[in-house]
Order: structure tokens, then C-alpha cells, then sequence
């Protein structure tokens, strides 16, 4: 009988040492990756021509009026266009 007692609690220790392992293996976290920069705001969400003009992929279109002084076009900020990639000149042979 204390055989199987002694055997019992060994077998019952073995089994709270491997979950209490697998538990503080679970918690540890994996290594972080290198954070991302982070993504600038589209052009067209800025709202003031001093964060539009410190972009140089932005541009601020000034708020156009009419004769009377009424203003027809809010100004806003929108981007630039994207400069398309040069063609070389055909070689000549």
C-alpha cells in the first residue's frame, strides 16, 4: 500500500511539474518584430496648408472667390502626381 502511495504522489508531482512548465512557456512572449514606421496620413486628410506644405508628395490649392468676395472652393491639400518612369531612347545602331 505505501508502495502505490509513494508511486501515486510521484506520478501526481510529475504531472503538476509539466503543467506548471507548459504554463510559464505559454506566458513568454515570442520575440517582437522591428515596429513599423509609421504610415503618413493621406494628402487629402490634412486640413492646414503648414502640414500640407511640409510634405513634399503634397500640395496646397489656395481657396478660390469671385468678384463679389464669396468664396466658391475651399482650399485644401491633395497630392502630387506621381512622375511616370522614363523611356530610354531607342539605341542606334
Amino acid at each position: 500500500m505505501t508502495t502505490i502511495r509513494t508511486g501515486l504522489g510521484i506520478a501526481v508531482a510529475a504531472v503538476a511539474v509539466a503543467l506548471f512548465a507548459s504554463g510559464a512557456q505559454a506566458q513568454q512572449k515570442a520575440p517582437d518584430k522591428a515596429p513599423k514606421a509609421a504610415a503618413q496620413p493621406k494628402c487629402n486628410t490634412l486640413k492646414q496648408q503648414a502640414g500640407c506644405d511640409g510634405r513634399a508628395d503634397c500640395s496646397w490649392v489656395a481657396e478660390s472667390k469671385d468678384a463679389k468676395g464669396k468664396v466658391k472652393a475651399k482650399a485644401y491639400c491633395r497630392a502630387k502626381p506621381k512622375e511616370a518612369p522614363k523611356k530610354e531612347a531607342p539605341k542606334k545602331t
